[in-house]
């Protein structure tokens, strides 16, 4: 089935278009949400209201991009619409600190795993993980999706709706922060 003739289908409800759309497409939308969520509940639901919204939505799809490309749209606006939800929790709920009262760690943050990553380049996965929730919410949608989903720079511009040059820029910024961020981490490491 060409993808004209899924989107027309779909456009009708068909629901076993629909279906074939959730399983063409449930992988790399989790894989991305749990990318930037960093928690697997959060990614399932994320995940989960993506496919809904695609379903209710898709009347208004103008075609004007590959349909993968308008669900990674709606999967990564999910997702960052959750991260903004939480942070804004997070201000206004009071929360045990993870530090006591002389900034040393407690306790160590749960630990993040993630389905691409091997068993032994875990620790540094968590690290650059850790490092990713420091940048801006564009620089880390940008760097999750051209660095760990391997998408072009043409196609993560298509999803942020940003030139190619602006994609260029926001990766850039992403990998001077996250160099400054992962140097001051080592820097700590090896001195504490």
């Amino acid at each position: 089935m060409t993808e004209p003739e899924l989107i027309l289908l779909l456009k009708r409800k068909d629901r076993a278009a629909f279906k074939q759309v959730v399983e063409t497409w449930q992988d790399m939308v989790y894989n991305t949400t749990l990318s930037l969520l960093q928690n697997a509940a959060d990614a399932e639901d994320v995940t989960q209201d993506t496919f809904v919204q695609v379903y209710e939505s898709i009347g208004s799809f103008k075609e004007a991009s590959r349909l993968s490309t308008w669900i990674y749209r709606i999967a990564v606006s999910k997702a960052l619409d959750h991260i903004r939800r939480k942070r804004r929790k997070k201000r206004f709920a009071f929360l045990e600190s993870i530090f006591d009262r002389n900034d040393r760690l407690v306790k160590d943050p749960p630990d993040f795993v993630h389905p691409g990553i091997q068993a032994e380049k875990k620790e540094s996965a968590r690290v650059l993980f850790q490092a990713l929730e420091k940048l801006p919410l564009n620089q880390q949608s940008a760097f999750v999706l051209n660095k760990v989903e391997g998408l072009t720079y043409r196609e993560v511009g298509e999803i942020m709706e940003l030139t190619e040059s602006a994609v260029d820029a926001l990766l850039h910024r992403a990998k001077a922060n996250l160099k400054k961020i992962l140097h001051q981490y080592y820097e700590q490491s090896r001195d504490g």
